[in-house]
């Protein structure tokens, strides 16, 4: 029976870590596993309370935020587990949710990386993430299999190779880890487990999903607030991932798509809905890349 490293990184949400550690403790059953928490720099350090809370428990403190890869890094760097469960602070674990996932990674060692089924918290009944679509690299887009549908066993008892994993529930074969690498860094947040899957494909691994296995996100089914920071990276990082990915012809026509067609109809929608400060934001997502090569350690934070 291979070890489990569960990974998770926490960001000034201590009681959401603290549920989660709860729900681990409730719900798993597999024996061989360690629990590695990395605290990213939060504003209070709450490492020495939990060192007595949960003394079983490994944490590691990063005095300033190093972002979703960065934290994970961090974790990786410790973990001694043959396979690496990476999951979001925010998530709650069902019954036999890290057996499943191990035992379909000793089934079939062609897989690198594997997701389970993920639920809404808050709409126990509707899907997040049944798997992903193949990428489109003129366009940069892909599709959530199964997103914001009510579960009616529709992807139930589904192993199978999908296009991506999703990042806030995903386990990795330590192996596969080793051959392609570990996380980029200077994506900072989203589009790094996109990144992270086509370079784990390169090096001869496949990435599946297993919906046998569930976990609970409690991200919202809503959008919410626009936030300028989420559209700076995620116009950012999208620029970045063809650069880092697409085949030549692929990437020379998403420049000129993302140029001559995303930027005007994001603008004129930031215009439209109010968003001040957005456009000036995208077009510092594109500068970045200009600028940048692909694997600078320069964020490029939107705000000095």
């Amino acid at each position: 029976m291979n070890s489990v490293s569960i990974i998770t990184v926490n960001f000034n949400q201590s009681f959401v870590t603290e549920e989660l550690l709860s729900s681990i403790s409730t719900t798993n059953t597999y024996p061989n596993i360690e629990i590695i928490v990395v605290d990213n720099g939060s504003k209070t350090n709450d490492i020495p309370e939990w060192q007595i809370k949960y003394p079983g428990i490994k944490f590691i403190r990063s005095e300033i935020n190093l972002g979703f890869a960065g934290g994970n890094n961090l974790g990786t760097q410790q973990a001694t587990g043959e396979y690496l469960f990476f999951v979001n602070n925010d998530t709650e674990f069902t019954p036999g949710l890290i057996a499943t996932l191990a035992n379909t990674l000793d089934y079939f060692p062609q897989i690198g990386m594997i997701s389970p089924k993920i639920m809404y918290f808050d709409k126990p009944d509707m899907i997040q993430y049944a798997g992903y679509t193949p990428m489109n690299y003129y366009t940069c887009r892909n599709h959530c299999i199964g997103q914001f549908e009510a579960d009616n066993l529709q992807y139930e008892n589904i192993i199978e190779p999908t296009g991506y994993i999703h990042g806030a529930a995903m386990m990795v074969r330590r192996e596969a880890i080793e051959k392609a690498g570990l996380m980029a860094e200077n994506f900072f947040l989203y589009f790094e487990e996109f990144d992270w899957c086509d370079r784990i494909k390169k090096a001869g691994y496949e990435v599946w999903v297993d919906t046998r296995a569930m976990i609970y996100h409690k991200e919202s089914i809503s959008v919410g607030k626009a936030s300028g920071l989420k559209e700076y990276f995620m116009n950012r990082n999208r620029i970045l991932f063809i650069r880092r990915n697409a085949p030549v012809q692929a990437r020379l026509f998403f420049y000129v798509y993302f140029v001559c067609m995303v930027t005007p109809r994001n603008m004129l929608s930031y215009i439209t809905k109010g968003y001040k400060g957005f456009s000036a934001l995208l077009l510092k997502a594109i500068w970045w890349n200009i600028t940048q090569p692909t694997d600078s350690k320069k964020l490029g934070y939107p705000i000095n």
